[in-house]
């Protein structure tokens, strides 16, 4: 009886500040519907009890093994822009702790920095750059940079937005690590909207409510007034705050403009459909309403990572982990295009290995991005999206042709021909200088058919020592994440290799991020030493 009576108060506070906030919503559309359901006035419900074994969840990761280009000429995967794990890695390491190994997805790490990729031309959404050198952390192995730049889009150029904030005021999220650093973000990203900008907030507890209707950004002191009264307290029904918040943006929805619900949460969703499952299949179904979807997490502790990057993954979005205000700022301020604004969707590479020059190879990262050959061509598959500005690098390591053989062996087979996994078959001689084709398949943010391009590679035998900075850069990043996750493809890796080469190869660094990169891979060389094993996924 306790719980519900609490619940009753909790409902009644919520109510009791709706006319408050209609009061100063602007009409029509700001004006709180009978539904509202504003935190205005909202006295916390008693907090839950402090958790006593930390509870966050990391899917499984198990590293792409090398493949035999004979036996597996075509490698097929879908883009990932999520930036997520690199800083909860930083989190962890900033804590004085190892990350689990499930927490570092070596793509995202990747991706968290920019590269020095060309500006896109001949209309085309984004720029194809590939680079190969040799690998730093097996010298007798080739390193494969793909690298794509999505095209900037000009401030004054941008999209009329269509944002609904869906916010997660539960009570675990009363930590000044969640709810407090989600107003603050959100106050960022309303201080860059204008006046042709609307902007729905919804929270969700044990229940969920509108806590301010599609209000234009020009009002910003009712938006910043609704984000700061905002308490946190109860359970967490992330479902039913997921169809409320749709409901609102599909509404007010903008043709030819960024229709987005942007997620602020633990993840620690208790209430409803609270299934990985049942969540996904209900973000995937809505995200055939033209809404993207972009996830924030926010927190420790409770933290639900492998939920929150598949309703990004399903919702044609992107997952960004907030660990602080200048986390916050670089998301949504100075990346605030790329994380609202998708300039193409469904983006998906696919490349062919000539068995001539490559005798096996291996994707760095992205097991979870991993597409069939066959869905390569397949439109109705889904794929990642990559927004304004955003930079896409990915990684192969390749066996050249007369190097050791490094895949694992099979049995032979018993109904058709064994080929030697060294075998090679070259039809045309033409393309024997050739290491491998990159293909990209990529739709229109509002299309239903792909475009396909198509680039042949070649290798220059080019040695580490005179690759790029941002190539070095990039194989510095991987080595870190190999070695945190104590790969069994680390090779010679050590963590002062990988120092001193992102030392090398820092560059300019404006905004600093190669340095805290530095620093970190600094925190983390006592602490391996400490810790040589691989950390367990929790």
């Amino acid at each position: 009886m306790g719980h519900k009576f609490a619940g009753l108060i909790l409902c009644c506070l919520v109510f009791s500040g709706c006319a408050e906030a209609a009061k100063h919503a602007p009409a029509p559309t700001a004006a709180l519907s009978k539904a509202a359901m504003p935190m205005a006035e909202v006295t916390a419900a008693a907090p839950e009890a402090p958790a006593e074994f930390n509870t966050e969840a990391y899917a499984h990761i198990t590293d792409n093994q090398f493949l035999s280009v004979a036996q597996n000429p075509l490698s097929t995967f879908s883009i990932d822009v999520d930036t997520a794990s690199y800083s909860n890695v930083r989190r962890f390491l900033n804590e004085g702790q190892l990350p689990p190994a499930g927490a570092v997805r070596i793509e995202e790490m990747l991706n968290y920095f920019t590269y020095d990729y060309p500006q896109p031309a001949d209309g085309v959404p984004f720029s194809v750059n590939v680079e190969i050198a040799a690998c730093p952390w097996k010298a007798e192995h080739r390193l494969l940079r793909i690298g794509l730049k999505g095209k900037q889009i000009a401030v004054e150029k941008r999209p009329v937005s269509n944002l609904v904030f869906l916010l997660d005021v539960s009570g675990s999220m009363q930590d000044a690590s969640k709810l407090p650093l989600i107003k603050q973000g959100m106050k960022l990203l309303v201080d860059q909207l204008t006046e042709n900008d609307r902007i729905a907030i919804v929270v969700y507890a044990g229940a969920s409510g509108t806590v301010l209707e599609s209000t234009t950004a020009d009002h910003k002191p009712v938006i910043l007034s609704a984000l700061e009264k905002l308490q946190a307290g109860g359970s967490t029904n992330g479902a039913a705050g997921i169809e409320e918040a749709y409901r609102i943006a599909t509404q007010n929805f903008i043709k030819d403009g960024t229709n987005r619900v942007i997620l602020c949460t633990d993840g620690d969703f208790n209430v409803g459909q609270t299934s990985e499952d049942a969540l996904t299949r209900l973000i995937e179904d809505k995200a055939k309403s033209g809404v993207f979807l972009s996830v924030l997490g926010f927190g420790t502790g409770n933290l639900k990572d492998s939920t929150m990057e598949l309703l990004a993954d399903k919702g044609n979005g992107n997952y960004a982990y907030i660990d602080s205000l200048n986390e916050a700022r670089k998301v949504l301020v100075d990346q605030m295009q790329g994380t609202l604004i998708t300039i193409a969707k469904d983006v998906k590479i696919q490349v062919e290995f000539n068995p001539a020059r490559a005798a096996a190879y291996r994707l760095i990262g992205y097991e979870n991005r991993l597409l069939a050959k066959e869905d390569f061509n397949n439109d109705k598959k889904d794929a990642g999206e990559i927004g304004a500005g955003h930079t896409v690098t990915a990684l192969y390591e390749v066996d050249p042709v007369g190097a050791s053989l490094t895949t694992a062996s099979v049995d032979p087979l018993k109904y058709q021909p064994n080929p030697a996994p060294t075998e090679t078959k070259v039809t045309d001689t033409k393309f024997s200088d050739e290491l491998l084709t990159l293909k990209l398949r990529y739709k229109q943010p509002d299309g239903d058919e792909s475009q396909l391009s198509e680039f042949p590679i070649a290798d220059q035998d080019r040695p580490f020592a005179q690759a790029s900075p941002d190539f070095a850069w990039a194989a510095a990043v991987a080595a870190f994440g190999m070695i945190l996750r104590d790969s069994e493809f680390k090779g010679t890796a050590t963590l002062p290799a990988v120092l001193e080469i992102a030392e090398s190869s820092k560059g300019k660094d404006l905004s600093e991020y190669r340095a805290e990169f530095i620093r970190l891979v600094k925190l983390a060389i006592p602490l391996k030493q400490q810790n040589p094993a691989i950390t367990k996924v929790r």
